[in-house]
């Protein structure tokens, strides 16, 4: 297994306490001794490499992290990346969605998180760079395809937000909906990615602050760790998975590391 920490943060000055992130959900593996499907966890045995970055700039940080992840996903069947706030995922999935193109592969992206990350807002010089709010939005605008896109769990987002979603047909699950029946709606997501390479990306704050304190949105009434450890035991059966992405912890907000020793145990559920 392939791991890769990605410390890209541009959340309105407000996640640069994100960057530490990979080594603490590292720190939180390394007292998992074996996953619940029986797995033995070593994390000597796991291949841990890092994007380098400085993120003073935004310009350069999204071309390091998206020339290293395209190379990456030329080489490596599979890879975890651990941010970082959502903002690194903007250039994560363009290289996915490059290397996709280049093999005329077919390709979709689901996505968990308390909110759709379609907000308005700019941010950076002349607004041209996305942040961890509306990197989805910048996604889309630059050319990413909004039907190969899956949101689930969210529970928290704008009139103007609502609006971006239908406008594009992006497919989404609410959280209730998500709630009424978790076996179906985990069905309908491996219905979705069904032969077809897959991207899946964890924003921590889609589970409940009473279970994931430590993230930069505190959003109530989201899943339970039980539920969202289901649905990754669940979605781990895709044939396909080429990258999982595992992004705003901070540990500056956490709890008693619930919160890391929660994302270390949805990491360990991949291995």
């Amino acid at each position: 297994m392939f791991v890769v920490k990605v410390p890209g943060v541009n959340g309105f000055g407000k996640t640069a306490g994100f960057r530490g992130a990979g080594d603490i959900l590292i720190d939180s593996l390394k007292e998992i001794h074996g996953n619940e499907k029986g797995s033995l966890i070593d994390v000597k045995m796991i291949d841990f490499e890092e994007i380098h970055l400085d993120n003073t700039n935004l310009e350069i940080t999204q071309k390091l992290i998206y020339e290293n992840a395209l190379e990456i996903f030329d080489e490596k069947p599979k890879t975890i990346f651990l941010g970082g706030d959502h903002f690194a995922t903007f250039s994560l999935v363009r290289a996915f969605f490059e290397h996709c193109k280049r093999g005329e592969k077919d390709f979709c992206l689901i996505l968990f998180d308390s909110g759709p990350d379609c907000r308005e807002e700019k941010s950076g010089e002349k607004g041209i760079y996305p942040s961890n709010k509306n990197w989805l939005r910048y996604l889309i605008e630059a050319g990413f395809p909004s039907e190969n896109i899956f949101l689930a769990g969210i529970r928290n987002y704008s009139p103007s937000e609502l609006a971006f979603l239908k406008k594009n047909r992006i497919k989404f699950l609410g959280v209730n909906a998500f709630l009424e029946n978790l076996e179906d709606s985990c069905d309908i997501l491996m219905e979705f990615a069904k032969d077809k390479e897959t991207y899946i990306s964890i924003d921590l704050s889609v589970i409940d602050p009473a279970f994931a304190p430590g993230v930069s949105e505190i959003s109530p009434g989201g899943l339970t760790s039980r539920e969202f450890i289901y649905l990754v035991q669940r979605l781990n059966l895709i044939r396909k998975i080429r990258a999982v992405d595992i992004v705003e912890l901070n540990s500056d907000t956490d709890f008693n590391k619930m919160t890391s020793k929660l994302g270390a145990k949805i990491l360990s559920e991949f291995l």
